[in-house]
C-alpha cells in the first residue's frame, strides 16, 4: 500500500474557498470591492472577490490569486481574519471559506475585471447591491464591523 492511499478515507470532503474584502477610506466613507459574477451559481449578483483553493496552494497564495485574477490588484498586504462555514451557504456543496482583508488608502491603481468576473467595481458599504451571492451580505457586514472596531 503507498503512502498516500494508507492515509485516504472514504468520507465527503468539504470545499475550501477564500472570500477577499477590500475596503478604501474615501470622503468620509467606506467603500467595498465587488465583483459581478459572470458565472453560475449566482450569474450577474456581486460578490467578494475570490474563490476555490487550488489542492496545492497556500491560502495566501490563493487569496493573492484570486484577487489578482477577478480584480487585477497585485501586491496588496492581506490578513486572514475569519472563517465561514454555515451548511448550505453554497449550492455547489459544502464549502468552507476563509476571509481576507485589506485597506487602500492611497491612490487606486486600475481594476480589470477577469476570470469569472464579469466587472469589478467600488460600492459604498452602505449602499450595496440588491443582488450579493452566496452569503456575502453577512460577510460584508462582519469586515465592516471588524473595520470599524479597529481590530484589522
Amino acid at each position: 500500500m503507498s503512502e498516500k492511499a494508507k492515509y485516504t478515507y472514504n468520507w465527503p470532503r468539504p470545499m475550501v474557498t477564500v472570500d477577499i474584502a477590500v475596503f478604501h477610506p474615501f470622503k468620509g466613507k467606506l467603500d467595498i470591492l465587488l465583483i459581478q459574477r459572470g458565472k453560475e451559481p449566482f450569474k450577474g449578483s456581486w460578490a467578494l472577490p475570490g474563490g476555490f483553493v487550488e489542492i496545492d496552494e497556500e491560502l495566501d497564495d490563493a487569496a493573492s490569486r484570486e484577487l489578482s485574477e477577478e480584480t487585477g490588484l497585485r501586491n496588496i498586504k492581506l490578513e486572514q481574519v475569519q472563517t465561514f462555514g454555515a451548511i448550505g451557504r453554497d449550492p455547489r456543496g459544502r464549502v468552507i471559506s476563509i476571509l481576507y482583508m485589506a485597506i487602500l488608502k492611497a491612490d487606486i491603481p486600475q481594476l480589470c475585471a477577469g476570470d469569472d468576473a464579469s466587472a469589478v467595481r467600488w460600492f459604498d458599504n452602505h449602499r450595496l447591491p440588491e443582488k450579493i451571492a452566496f452569503d456575502h451580505r453577512m460577510v460584508i457586514e462582519f469586515a465592516a464591523g471588524r473595520f470599524k472596531e479597529k481590530k484589522f
